[in-house]
């Protein structure tokens, strides 16, 4: 009996503890977006956050994205915040492993996330639990000049084989089929990325960037094969390795290219420089191995809590608050990119738009080369992607120095 009650005095004061309302405090914040657009998005939540809890004393710090990369692996071992903005996928991996990040699997349970969020739980989610809670997305994917296509009677993809044969056509008139620039690496990853997801499909990417297979592995040589057919009959911009991403729109502004692997955030640049909507197309990278799911490149933004943190119950309680429909679609209107939320509003805005089509029927959602992998691999990969595009002839002797690369930095 005194058993008894004892057990039913400490349920009762458990139960009053679970009731009772949370002691607030100070929420610390580490955000890492000095841009205008994304700073000035973050300070609205948080404005509105702060009005909707007022016992609750926000302070944030605004970090250099770049600065950012490196801060983070010092204050999550040292004086960490209360919640930080990191990245999904691969990027957080090595957190996690280390136990640096909380398991906040119950503020998805509790709000619903499975469902609401789905797009991007495959992402979050490391040993069957979430990690962090997404806030932003964009598509990749081929935009191209519908108007150029008509003129030159090309139709748009669907496939590897029409894709080269729209190419074909382009070149043989004159225009080059597809423009990119490679003088900062990066934007090679995604045509990269692309030929991997469709040859391949979704686990391919993910085990490959987490070093669980190798760059000489059959599956990645039949990627670069792939990635042949458009190198050797110069269906490429030529002299890309001298240009940025913003030099390799100049061709397709002009009209001299008519394609273009990139992410959403150039259609900006597309319309500065003079073309009108009704001249730019977005179409999801075609098919090249059927049945493949099709998954798609989304890199995305997240907000994690530390393992140290010290105002946990605050700080599930923003993570909660930033995911609701109606802030992540304020929020994106501002960054002018895609909320997660499924019952978020999405601009009118027709690439929006078709982002948003794309992405939510996606099977899988890649966080680009250069976030999935570590830096060091994702350096040496990118750059022999870009060696490869000028010297394909170089292959084998490309993928054993990726392989030499990738035994060193997993080890």
């Amino acid at each position: 009996m005194f058993n008894t009650l004892k057990k039913s005095a400490a349920a009762l004061a458990i139960a009053s503890l679970i009731s009772a309302p949370a002691m607030a405090g100070d929420l610390s914040i580490i955000f890492d977006d000095l841009n205008p657009a994304p700073k000035a998005g973050f300070e609205a939540a948080v404005e509105k956050f702060k009005a909707a809890n007022p016992d609750i004393n926000v302070t944030v710090s605004i970090n250099d994205r770049e600065a950012h990369k490196t801060a983070i692996r010092n204050f999550l071992s040292a004086e960490a915040p209360d919640i930080t903005t990191w990245y999904p996928g691969n990027r957080m991996a090595p957190f996690v492993n280390a136990g640096q990040f909380e398991d906040v699997s119950d503020v998805w349970e509790a709000e619903g996330f499975s469902d609401s969020l789905a797009s991007t739980k495959s992402a979050m989610t490391i040993d069957d639990k979430q990690w962090g809670v997404p806030y932003t997305y964009y598509q990749w994917g081929i935009y191209y000049r519908p108007d150029v296509f008509e003129a030159q009677g090309v139709e748009v993809p669907k496939n590897w084989e029409e894709l080269l044969a729209a190419s074909a056509k382009l070149k043989e008139a004159g225009i080059t089929p597809i423009t990119i620039g490679t003088k900062d690496l990066w934007p090679i990853a995604g045509v990269f990325d692309y030929l991997n997801l469709r040859t391949n499909g979704y686990d391919v990417h993910n085990d490959l960037t987490a070093g669980k297979i190798k760059y000489s592995d059959p599956r990645i040589v039949a990627v670069f094969e792939k990635w042949r057919e458009l190198v050797e009959p110069g269906y490429f911009l030529e002299n890309h390795a001298t240009m940025s991403w913003q030099d390799a729109m100049a061709p397709f502004i002009k009209g001299e290219a008519a394609m273009y692997v990139m992410g959403n955030f150039a259609v900006e640049s597309m319309r500065d420089g003079g073309l009108t909507d009704e001249q730019i197309g977005f179409m999801p990278f075609p098919e090249i191995t059927p049945g493949i799911a099709r998954a798609e490149e989304a890199p995305t933004d997240a907000f994690f809590i530390p393992a140290k943190a010290k105002n946990k119950v605050d700080a599930r309680k923003f993570l909660a608050f930033i995911a609701q429909p109606d802030i992540q679609t304020e929020w994106n209107k501002t960054i002018g990119q895609l909320p997660i939320n499924k019952n978020s509003e999405v601009s009118d805005d027709k690439f929006l738009q078709a982002g948003f089509e794309t992405l939510s029927t996606a099977n899988g959602l890649a966080q680009f080369y250069d976030r999935d992998a570590p830096a060091e691999m994702a350096k040496a990969g990118m750059e022999g992607f870009q060696e490869f595009m000028i010297k394909p002839e170089r292959l084998e002797k490309i993928l054993q120095r990726l392989d030499k690369v990738q035994a060193r930095v997993y080890k």
